[in-house]
């Protein structure tokens, strides 16, 4: 019996570093384009966001090989601002844009960057980035600026419509003036 409670604890610890189906993460990633800070463009609404503002993650290496994450947001309706801090790390190949992410102990959950723009400019950071969860139902448009060009949202929103996530429940988030 105590081996099976172990396999499920195992099984419920690693649940969530799957991914969609049909979905790729980037290859040739270099996680050094991609830290420092990123604003919420656009995002799939879950309780440890709603309702708010003005969000950013600002990303950092760490001495062990991962990255620092820190998410943070403003709340109109508390009138303060909300953050979490947590750690990623490559679940394969660190040339790969497939993450495990925790917030919490040693629960992780899977971070997916499926499309980077530009991806071929070696030396410039990346700009934007679509990123996915373990499913279909986490999902966010990353931008190195508040605010993105027309065809960069619409190539995310069509990107992941054909991948099968409901667009039509996309949150458009307000980052201030």
């Amino acid at each position: 019996m105590k081996k099976i409670w172990i396999l499920v604890v195992l099984f419920l610890l690693n649940g969530c570093l799957g991914m969609p189906q049909n979905m790729t993460p980037v290859k040739n990633f270099d996680v050094n384009r991609y830290v420092g800070t990123w604003y919420e463009i656009a995002r799939l609404d879950h309780s440890f966001e709603r309702g708010l503002t003005q969000v950013t993650a600002q990303y950092a290496l760490r001495d062990d090989g991962g990255v620092n994450v820190i998410n943070r947001g403003f709340s109109p309706k508390s009138d303060e601002w909300k953050e979490a801090d947590g750690k990623a790390y490559f679940v394969g190949a660190t040339d790969e844009g497939y993450l495990k992410v925790s917030f919490f102990g040693p629960f992780y959950g899977s971070y997916v960057i499926f499309d980077l723009l530009p991806e071929k400019v070696s030396q410039q950071d990346y700009q934007y980035a679509f990123v996915s969860g373990p499913d279909l139902s986490y999902l966010w448009l990353l931008s190195r600026t508040p605010t993105v060009p027309s065809a960069v949202l619409t190539d995310f929103i069509a990107q992941s419509k054909a991948l099968g996530f409901d667009t039509r429940e996309l949150i458009m988030v307000e980052q201030g003036k």
